[in-house]
This record gives C-alpha cells, sequence and structure tokens, in this order.
C-alpha cells in the first residue's frame, strides 16, 4: 500500500518569530560580538597598528601615520614621492596616466625642472624614478635610501650638516625588507625628516 507524507502547516506567526530571532542573533554576532572581539584582540596584541601606527615626536605630540605620506614644502627637509592627491587620506589613487599621456610628461618635466632649481649639485642622471613618479595610491610614505642620499647634498647646504651625517642619518631610518625577503629596502620620509630635525637640534 502506497502511503504519502502529510506536512502540517507551520501558522504564519511562528515563521516570523523565527526570522525575528535568527536576524536579532545574526546582529548580536556578526554586528556587536565579532566587531568588539576583533577590535579587543586587535587593541591587545597590535595596539600600534590598531590605532593607526601613529607617529610621534620627541616632545610626544602626534605628527602623523608611518602608513601615509606627508608633503614637505620646506626644501631643507628630505621631500617623499609625488602625490596627485596632495596626500589626502580620505581618497587613495592616482592618475593612470598612459606612458605617452601629454598631462604626464608635463608633470615629470616639471617635476625634473623643479629638481634641477633645487638640486643644482645633483645631475639629472642621479635622479632616482621614484622621486618624480606617484605611487599607486597617492600615498607613499616612503622612498628608496638611493632617493634619499641623492638629497643629502641639497640639505647638508641649507641646513650646515656634514655628508657624512647625513648618510649615517639615512642608513639609521632604512628599513629591510620584509621578512628578510620580500620587498626591497626603504625609507620612511617622516621618520627620517624628524631624525633630522633632533640632528639639527643637536648641533645648535
Amino acid at each position: 500500500m502506497k502511503t504519502t507524507a502529510k506536512f502540517e502547516e507551520m501558522p504564519h506567526g511562528s515563521i516570523w518569530m523565527m526570522a525575528l530571532r535568527s536576524s536579532l542573533l545574526l546582529i548580536i554576532v556578526c554586528g556587536l560580538a565579532y566587531p568588539l572581539a576583533s577590535t579587543g584582540l586587535a587593541q591587545l596584541i597590535f595596539p600600534h597598528q590598531a590605532n593607526g601606527s601613529m607617529i610621534k615626536d620627541s616632545s610626544g605630540r602626534t605628527v602623523g601615520s608611518e602608513l601615509i605620506g606627508q608633503t614637505f614644502a620646506d626644501p631643507s627637509f628630505f621631500q617623499g614621492r609625488i602625490s596627485s592627491i596632495d596626500n589626502n587620506a580620505a581618497g587613495s589613487g592616482s592618475n593612470n596616466y598612459a606612458p605617452s599621456n601629454p598631462e604626464l610628461l608635463k608633470r615629470v618635466q616639471a617635476s625634473v625642472a623643479r629638481w634641477e632649481k633645487e638640486n643644482p649639485q645633483v645631475p639629472i642622471g642621479k635622479l632616482p624614478v621614484d622621486l618624480i613618479t606617484n605611487s599607486g595610491s597617492g600615498l607613499d610614505p616612503h622612498i628608496s635610501p638611493a632617493a634619499a642620499e641623492a638629497q643629502i647634498p641639497r640639505i647638508g647646504a641649507l641646513r650646515q650638516l656634514s655628508e657624512e651625517q647625513l648618510k649615517q642619518l639615512v642608513e639609521k631610518n632604512t628599513e629591510g625588507r620584509d621578512l628578510g625577503v620580500f620587498g626591497e629596502k626603504r625609507v620612511n620620509v617622516l621618520r627620517l625628516n624628524l631624525a633630522l630635525q633632533e640632528l639639527a637640534l643637536t648641533k645648535k
């Protein structure tokens, strides 16, 4: 004999209550418990990174983040990479110019002309490319050690510091490859300029 299963229809009120309980549970777990747990663990294990990797000067004043570049208008400081967004952390990105784009050519020519004016001691042939190119994010806080060393003659002349002192400063503030393998050696411009300021103060 063939039998057929009988299913009882669930009352509409029960369905709504199940949906409501499920929604409330997901809101509590995903919207409250998980964010609080991740934030708490981050503050416990990586407090510096969790709070924005902020950098403080010798007086304890927060002067920026080690993750975001800054513009230094004063030529007596080390200069970072070009930023098409003026290092505005509200939004990252850069103009995706093709090598043949006339706007890119105009910008590079302006950067080279500025370099020649501010660094007459260093020929164009020794100008590192990262000083006249934008990073993908427009917020890169680093330059290559070569880009820092190329600026030493200008800064030494403006601050009356020896090139040897400045070379040691650059070496001291050069970060190695991640895990000794990944990436390239780099210099955080903000940290380097803070160290430069300290050196200039000790000289007085």
